[in-house]
């Protein structure tokens, strides 16, 4: 064996190695997203708009700091706390999903107040005949709801705290009660403060609410207080929590909540990967059936490509713990989707491989040529899409950036195994005398075929056409109807019962809360779960009817989904901006590459097709645009225009072999030379998307249907729209 090729093997050797320790153990070293585990998160808006301009510049980092000391406190294992944009925050809570004790832990302010109250009658019956004198403000009382009038300014507020804690009334039946600590300067002031005013109260303010208003019998020098309420345990230490960690600098306003019950977490941890293991064990049947030893060589490449995302994923956290790096549903998604990608490296090479053999040469030369001329194709294929999955990351966060993860990790690694692993192991079989002169392979075109795809390209152009056209008609009917709540804003909830529920009964529980307008879904897969889409957040009302309606049920919550008009619209304009950026970067890419505007113009412009398609059979279907189906509008632009590089890369081939030949014929001669190849790949990668369709779950359900369409419509624009526009632009003369 040459001394090259042993080095590049234990190069290879080493590199799989590495990939197994940072994988395995899997539930040790990989994180899982919310999705997949369970727990919560959160898109926060700071509501900076009464603040002065000078506090309004670091309000969003104070808040960040009041957050994470309130989930420190609370003890939830690696939450996620980050900055997003210029005034909004990002809380991702795992393992956490009881949403009531959430927004009280996060949004309260926690102003506490100190404030002394009018013991004037005359003056609190003015002010409940809505006169209220100057410098004075009317509160009720939060047990009792007795009206009281208290000073505006406050004689002490929170920010004196050093501790609070929560202790037991020996006055008041052992109820719970928080025991407040103030430091040096604010004991001296509550001090003072007591000594002034014996015999008056003193009322305790919360967040504008009076919590209680005892007498001051005497001057207390201790420095210490009691907040007393009709608490329960678990609210008067979440309420002691909140006040050590201090006020926060403004409100918070949630614009979006995703809630995923530990139910739904574990069910989608089964089904992604009976989906990957279905899809990944077709593809290997696949490669090995057709291929033979080449297939046996490029599932061995394949393998390795799924241990080396694995290994990347576990060793991310490790290397760049600033780098959230986790595994969400969409992201086994995109891993096996990569794997079906990868495979279109690898037939690319075998095909080539197969046609330098049809000429004569020797097995040595035909491999080493086959990887040298599909090696243009490969590189540019994966840097389009690889375009797709960084606008992704960009454009998501929790599962949807899980996803551009995967695929971005996936497609740097099909280019490692592909195009180096492959042809080492080649090399290696050659030099071992393994591989002789002859490669079989089956063939699925035995002679190159000589169809004229170009001259039906009217017919096409119209039956395109027709197709767009009335997609864009229905859904711009359907208007609003047509998005799901990531851009129309809403809420959903997901509840799964002992047994499958009769849904008139679910029906009439939402109409005797009025909310006769939510819409309701049972799947048919599983007919226990049922999916509520309403226009308001009143889940809790809802869960409580449920239950009543439903006593023998056990009824429990799979996800809760709350997105705001103004998160919606602000999603919205996101995913259009993030089509347009990556048709805009594919569309320079591919100029710059060929040389050829006309050729970029064409290929985007089928990759437009291909997403209004997709588009136009998602709102025939019913199916809502959300986010995963942006995540799949990118991802068959970036895949789809590999159909499309193959093409390009053969017609400029051809172009320097068969210089006589028109543009009309040397299109349609690529064309006909790379079918077997563009119903090979794309064929492969079906395969793993029909797998997620049927066995990835409801929530990868839509994602999976729109790309199956969007590759169908890839290939089919591939030959039928890309190839001849290129010949319509060109300004030659066609036949």
């Amino acid at each position: 064996m040459e001394k090259k090729v042993l080095s590049k093997s234990v190069f290879i050797l080493a590199i799989l190695i590495l990939c197994i320790y940072f994988a395995f153990p899997l539930d040790k070293r990989i994180n899982l997203g919310l999705d997949l585990k369970g727990g919560m998160h959160l898109l926060l808006k700071v509501d900076t708009s009464k603040l002065p301009d000078k506090a309004k510049v670091d309000a969003a980092d104070r808040a960040i700091e009041v957050i994470r000391k309130r989930i420190d406190n609370y003890g939830v294992r690696e939450p996620l706390i980050q900055k997003h944009g210029t005034d909004e925050l990002v809380v991702e809570l795992p393992g956490f999903t009881d949403r009531e004790r959430a927004r009280e832990l996060i949004g309260k302010i926690a102003l506490l107040e100190f404030k002394l109250v009018s013991s004037d009658p005359d003056k609190l019956k003015e002010a409940l005949a809505g006169n209220i004198p100057q410098g004075y403000e009317l509160k009720y009382t939060q047990d009792d709801n007795i009206p009281i009038l208290v000073e505006k300014d406050a004689a002490l507020i929170g920010d004196a705290l050093t501790d609070a804690s929560i202790n037991f009334s020996q006055t008041s039946f052992n109820e719970p009660v928080v025991s407040l600590k103030f430091n040096a300067e604010g004991s001296k002031k509550f001090a003072q403060v007591t000594a002034a005013n014996v015999g008056k109260r003193l009322a305790i303010v919360l967040d504008g609410n009076v919590q209680s208003a005892p007498n001051i019998r005497e001057a207390i020098p201790s420095g210490e207080a009691v907040i007393t309420g009709r608490f329960s345990i678990e609210q008067a230490q979440d309420l002691s929590n909140v006040l050590r960690s201090g006020a926060l600098p403004a409100p918070l306003n949630i614009e979006e909540e995703r809630t995923i019950g530990p139910l739904l977490g574990q069910d989608s941890i089964n089904k992604g990967v009976r989906a990957s293991i279905i899809g990944g064990i077709l593809v290997l049947l696949f490669m090995a059936g057709y291929y033979l030893m080449a297939g046996l060589i490029a599932d061995f490449a394949l393998i390795f490509n799924l241990l080396m995302i694995l290994g990347v994923l576990g060793a991310l956290p490790l290397l760049l713990p600033e780098f959230a790096a986790t595994l969400t549903l969409p992201g086994i998604a995109g891993m096996i989707l990569s794997l079906g990608m990868a495979v279109d490296a690898n037939v690319l090479i075998n095909e080539r491989i197969r046609e330098e053999l049809s000429i004569g040469r020797n097995l040595r030369s035909a491999i080493a040529n086959g990887y040298q001329r599909a090696f243009s194709a490969i590189l540019d294929s994966n840097i389009t899409t690889l375009f797709a999955a960084v606008i992704l990351i960009w454009l998501g966060s929790g599962s949807i950036k899980g996803f551009g993860v995967t695929l971005t990790i996936g497609l740097i690694a099909s280019m490692f195994t592909a195009v180096f692993v492959t042809r080492t192991i080649f090399e290696v079989l050659l030099d071992l005398g393994w591989l002789k002169n002859s490669l079989p392979m089956l063939s699925l075109i035995k002679k190159e075929t000589k169809f004229d795809f170009i001259g039906k390209r009217k017919f096409f152009y119209a039956l395109s056409l027709i197709l767009i056209i009335a997609g864009l008609v229905f859904f711009f009917k359907k208007g609003k109807d047509a998005y799901g709540i990531d851009f129309a804003g809403g809420q959903m909830q997901e509840f799964s019962f002992k047994e499958a529920p009769n849904v008139d009964q679910v029906r009439q529980v939402l109409k005797d809360l009025g909310m006769g307008d939510a819409s309701i879904q049972q799947f048919k897969d599983n007919p226990k779960a049922v999916l509520i889409r309403t226009a308001e957040d009143r889940s809790t009302e809802l869960i409580n009817k449920l239950k009543q309606t439903f006593p023998n049920q056990d009824i429990q919550i799979l996800r809760i989904e709350h997105v705001g008009p103004v998160a919606g619209e602000h999603l919205k304009s996101k995913a259009i901006w993030a089509l347009v950026w990556s048709l805009v970067v594919i569309l320079i890419y591919v100029a710059f590459r060929f040389k050829h505007v006309n050729f970029a113009v064409a290929g985007v412009i089928a990759l437009i097709h291909d997403v209004l398609i997709t588009l136009g059979f998602l709102v025939f279907t019913g199916r809502p645009i959300d986010l995963l189906s942006i995540t799949a509008f990118l991802t068959i632009a970036g895949y789809s225009i590999n159909d499309t590089i193959v093409i390009y890369d053969r017609v400029r081939e051809n172009m320097r072999l068969n210089r006589k030949l028109s543009l009309y014929e040397l299109i349609n001669l690529s064309v006909n030379q790379t079918l077997s190849r563009t119903i090979l790949t794309s064929g492969v990668t079906l395969l793993v998307v029909i797998a997620i369709f049927i066995n990835g779950g409801e929530v990868l359900h839509n994602f999976a249907f729109a790309l199956l369409v969007g590759f169908i419509s890839g290939v089919y624009s591939t030959v039928f729209i890309a190839s001849p526009l290129v010949l319509a632009w060109s300004g030659k003369k066609s036949k």
